[in-house]
Formats: structure tokens, sequence, C-alpha cells
């Protein structure tokens, strides 16, 4: 009889939420060649994850305000949670991202100030979850003819 002892797989799941805002030049609620990536920007993020998993029922929720990188990038990296397989378990997650601020006085009308739609990665052997949430972004007070047309 072998008495083989298998170690414990690591089941913390590592989830990030991501999204961009930008300047939408146009007002078009699209990102055009004149467009650009706001850093700086202060986005509010809500998230609530529910898993379900045979040992365990839980629910995460938190709201936190993030910064734009130098990319216009906003990312809430959550490192760890310990008994939930994120890419195996049936999670249901909900995220908002809300625009709060622009770092820019010339574009700093709010466009799409809020979106839930994301597309979600997840990859099982890593137990990583990725929400990536549609872009937010903020106009500015007149749009410029000569770049944009009518």
């Amino acid at each position: 009889m072998s008495s083989k002892v298998e170690p414990l797989k690591n089941t913390s799941a590592h989830i990030t939420v991501m999204g961009l805002v930008y300047c939408d030049i146009c007002s078009n609620n699209s990102f055009s060649r004149h467009s650009y990536f706001l850093p700086g920007s202060e986005v509010r993020i809500d998230c609530k994850f529910k898993a379900s998993w045979p040992k365990t029922r839980e629910q995460i929720s938190f709201s936190v305000n993030r910064t734009t990188n130098r990319y216009g990038m906003y990312k809430l990296e959550i490192p760890s949670v310990d008994g939930i397989a994120c890419a195996q378990a049936a999670i249901d997650s909900s995220c908002e991202a809300s625009l709060m601020s622009s770092s820019s006085k010339a574009c700093n009308i709010p466009g799409y100030k809020s979106t839930t739609d994301e597309i979600a990665i997840k990859v099982k052997q890593q137990n990583l979850c990725i929400y990536s949430l549609n872009a937010l972004n903020f106009r500015p007070s007149k749009t410029d003819a000569g770049l944009c047309g009518n």
C-alpha cells in the first residue's frame, strides 16, 4: 500500500480589472485618429464577485478609485482570493467603471461616463481572470470642425 501524499494545489485566484480612458476629440463616441489617451484621469471601480465552488459560496464587493497611467489605462489587481478558482468556478461578476475627473482642461466633458460591458479572459492553469471593461471617454467643450468635419 502506497502512502503517497499529493501536494495541495494553489487555489488562490488572481483577478485583474482594467480599462482605458481617452479624449474623444470629435465627440462621436469612438476612438478616431485625433483621439488620445488621458493619463492622470480618475476612475471609480465598483465590483461584486459571487463564486460557487464545491466547498465555498462567497461574495466579494469593493469600490476603489484609480488614476490612469501614461497610456490612459487604469488597473485594479486583486492578488489572491483564497479558495476561489476564478477560472473554473461559476463566478457571477459585475464590475462598473465610472469617470470621476479628467486630467485635461481641454477635454473634460464626460462622454461615455460609466460602463459595465466587459470581456472576461480566464486562464485555468494560472487561476487568472482578467476583466477588461469598455473604454470611457471625455470630450472637449467644443468640437473642432477643421479636424472632425461637420
